[in-house]
């Protein structure tokens, strides 16, 4: 921790100079004909530095418009006798610095005795009560939804607990929170770089385990900022948030890239894809729709859903039948299916954007209505036939689980030898090619159930390659040239835009 220092004193004024700045301490007026200060004009003031953990910025104690050096001095004084009364005890230092931070200038600073009673009364709860105790009695007085406490849950079980459980909770600072994010940061590139090794026994040493995200890294610390927060306002148990001067790297969502040819060779050379989230091109698409159209139809008509109109994982599981008009081709996507740990939850979806009306392509409501009628024979099959009311259903009419929906498309992209894409990533495919069809941000955001066009555009839209080529030719053709122009010379004849997946003969 950073101690106070002895405090100065200055004096200065609210003249202006030519410049209509305020002069402050630099007014000539300040001193008199002879160099010494001219009582007739300007203020005295003083600052004090207080004391902040090591890590934390500055923190200056600044009251001005005593009317002598004498008056600013005392004040000063009295502010550093204050201090002194936590006898160099951190915790005691910073609350009284927390005190005096929130003194108004001008009104008589507490009684020594008064203080020492209040300090007492602060401490005094948090003698014995380290950070391991104090987050888990938080989390039980938390009235929370099911999702969020099972994301403190495991916050606190896997990271602030092992890293910070075993410290006094009055003694926790800014430099401990940095620390642990150091450790937990070397960690994940121990586990990164284990997961890329060429040794298969490396490989399998981190089996299961994966690095910690820039994104997962401020989930975890927005838990601890909360946590310690309530310990500030509600219990009055520490006096400041050591989390709130806490450095964390930026985070910004990867951008989608698309497959192309030469990644798709780097990859099954490398085993490597150039970005998290990935985008198949149209024909990839399309090939992947033939494969588990044979290989699974029992799930191909929900996951071509999902790649046609960009339903979220839950929301395709959670779709009703009641919200399914193939007559009208259309869909209401009203509600989803989350989970937590293994158990799920069905709700309404989260916000008015997310509840929305989605037209259907005449192809996909061909292959629902396939769907609904082989959903129809399983029902006659079975011997009882739950009444849930989804739409989307196994063969014996249990509800799909949103990890088996997971589990069983990343084996059928391993099954189809299509370079790989996460389950979500469809709605980035979704998004692509609807908007390279002709559909405008506004249409994709809407289709999407996005609050906010601009994350859209940030996150979800890719350029096609092809689009790329003739954006390029549009450009130089508006260059005029003697010799040749741009289109005949540099597009190939297969650069043509595709708007939709192309689907083989025996396509439905």
């Amino acid at each position: 921790m950073r101690g106070t220092s002895s405090g100065s004193v200055y004096k200065r004024c609210a003249c202006k100079g030519d410049s209509g700045r305020r002069l402050g301490a630099r007014c000539p007026k300040l001193r008199g004909p002879d160099g010494g200060w001219n009582s007739r004009h300007g203020v005295w003031g003083f600052q004090l530095e207080l004391p902040v953990d090591d890590g934390e910025p500055r923190r200056q104690l600044r009251h001005s418009g005593f009317p002598t050096r004498r008056a600013a001095e005392a004040e000063r004084d009295q502010a550093k006798s204050l201090l002194a009364v936590a006898g160099g005890d951190p915790t005691m230092e910073r609350a009284v610095a927390a005190l005096l931070v929130r003194h108004r200038p001008g009104t008589p600073f507490p009684d020594r005795d008064v203080l020492t009673q209040d300090l007492q009364a602060i401490v005094a709860p948090t003698a014995g009560l380290t950070v391991g105790r104090y987050l888990i009695e938080w989390l039980d007085g938390r009235q929370v939804a099911a999702t969020t406490r099972h994301s403190y849950a495991q916050h606190i079980r896997l990271y602030l607990g092992p890293h910070l459980g075993h410290l006094l909770l009055r003694e926790l600072t800014c430099a401990h929170i940095q620390a642990m994010y150091a450790a937990i940061g070397a960690q994940s590139n121990e586990i990164a770089a284990a997961r890329n090794s060429d040794d298969p026994d490396i490989r399998q040493s981190v089996r299961g385990r994966r690095p910690l995200s820039a994104a997962t890294l401020h989930k975890l610390h927005s838990t601890l900022h909360k946590a310690l927060s309530d310990a500030v306002r509600k219990h009055h148990l520490i006096p400041h948030n050591p989390a709130a001067a806490v450095e964390l790297p930026d985070t910004r969502r990867p951008r989608a890239r698309v497959w192309r040819d030469r990644d798709v060779a780097e990859w099954k050379r490398t085993g490597r894809r150039p970005s998290p989230v990935m985008v198949w091109t149209p024909p990839l698409a399309g090939a992947f729709l033939d494969h588990i159209e044979t290989a699974c139809p029992t799930l191909y008509p929900m996951f071509l859903l999902m790649l046609h109109r960009g339903l979220r994982r839950g929301e395709a599981c959670g779709l009703l039948d009641r919200d399914v008009d193939l007559g009208h081709l259309q869909i209401v996507i009203t509600q989803t299916i989350t989970t937590v740990g293994y158990q799920t939850i069905v709700k309404p979806v989260k916000t008015p954007a997310a509840r929305r009306t989605l037209p259907l392509a005449g192809l996909t409501a061909a292959v629902l209505r396939e769907y609904v009628a082989e959903r129809a024979q399983w029902a006659r099959r079975a011997r009882a036939w739950p009444d849930h009311g989804l739409f989307f259903v196994q063969p014996t009419g249990a509800a799909w689980h949103p990890k088996q929906l997971t589990d069983r498309f990343d084996q059928l992209v391993r099954s189809s030898g299509m370079p790989p894409v996460r389950l979500h990533d469809l709605r980035h495919c979704a998004a692509t090619y609807l908007r390279h069809a002709g559909g405008d941000l506004k249409e994709v955001q809407e289709t999407l159930g996005h609050a906010a066009m601009e994350f859209t555009a940030d996150s979800y839209v890719s350029v096609l390659p092809e689009r790329h080529i003739f954006g390029a030719t549009a450009a130089a053709d508006l260059i005029p040239r003697g010799k040749f122009n741009s289109t005949s010379a540099s597009v190939p004849t297969s650069a043509a835009p595709t708007t939709a997946c192309p689907r083989n003969s025996s396509s439905r």
